[in-house]
């Protein structure tokens, strides 16, 4: 059985479709907000945000100020309901504290027809980000059943299915056990990253519902040989913009990770590459280019 290669969104080349991006805003180091507004931007969104926290910079910094934004976002929201604003999409990472899954369950039921693109930022390597409580990693298994793409880091895989951390090197079993799991769960796909068989390159999974992991398609790119914060925002805004592009699932994954890759080799260049996180702008024409 082979993956549904049917694109999720359908799009019409004269409409600009409106995203929500539910995610957190930082003033310094590139992530979340100041990731997904360009890149989904670039790939021909009209994105609206939705703020959970405020943060100086971003955990991996030793300083920084954190403002969780959970007590205004009912009458946010509820302004946007009295203006009638419409949603094509919406699009959760980052989250503040654990109600804030009941806002993000809210704009499910106002918007019905939106697809729901979850990235259940929690932690990498193996590790939850310092601002996450095992409450809020509890409630962000809420937003796996029902999401259209769920795209998690295999930390995130493993929190999300309550087995243990294995590392990046996992074989092909360990990601169909993982897929069909979280597809059980309720997921309709979900796009597996960060696989890393110490072969010089790094894997990416894609599997639906409808064919499991048996059709689950393997895309594969060249690793360089550094990390960068904030990819995996960069490589989730990327996915979400290119299925906003009328994209199949296979391909959108294809080009965030060609997307993230090209960002890395101009991050390379920048001064405090590995704090600041990195740097997509001068290749945001990957992205525009998928809606001329």
């Amino acid at each position: 059985m082979t993956l549904n290669n049917s694109a999720l969104y359908q799009r019409d080349p004269d409409y600009i479709p409106r995203v929500a991006a539910v995610h957190d805003m930082c003033g310094y180091g590139k992530c979340s907000l100041t990731a997904a507004i360009p890149i989904l931007s670039a790939a021909g969104c009209d994105v609206c945000p939705v703020p959970t926290a405020l943060f100086s910079a971003h955990t991996m910094y030793k300083d920084y100020t954190f403002h969780d934004t959970t007590e205004m976002l009912p009458a946010y929201l509820d302004a946007w309901q009295k203006e009638g604003v419409e949603l094509d999409g919406i699009y959760s990472g980052f989250l503040g504290n654990a109600e804030q899954v009941g806002i993000i369950q809210r704009l499910y039921s106002e918007y019905p027809t939106a697809l729901r693109l979850v990235d259940p930022v929690m932690g990498d390597g193996g590790k939850t980000y310092p601002t996450y409580t095992p409450e809020l990693c509890a409630a962000m298994a809420h937003l796996v059943d029902g999401a259209d793409v769920l795209a998690p880091n295999l930390t995130e895989a493993s929190i999300l299915t309550g087995d243990d951390y294995a590392g990046q090197n996992v074989d092909d079993d360990t990601v169909n056990r993982i897929l069909d799991e979280l597809l059980e769960a309720g997921a309709k796909s979900v796009v597996l990253k960060g696989i890393d068989r110490n072969d010089g390159t790094l894997r990416n999974y894609v599997a639906s519902a409808e064919s499991g992991s048996e059709g689950k398609e393997e895309l594969v790119h060249g690793k360089l040989p550094f990390m960068v914060h904030g990819t995996g925002d960069a490589f989730a805004s990327a996915l979400s913009g290119a299925i906003m592009a009328g994209r199949t699932l296979p391909e959108s994954a294809h080009i965030a990770g060609e997307f993230v890759r090209s960002a890395m080799q101009v991050t390379a260049k920048q001064p405090h590459f590995k704090e600041r996180g990195v740097s997509f702008e001068s290749v945001l024409s990957e992205l525009t280019s998928l809606v001329k």
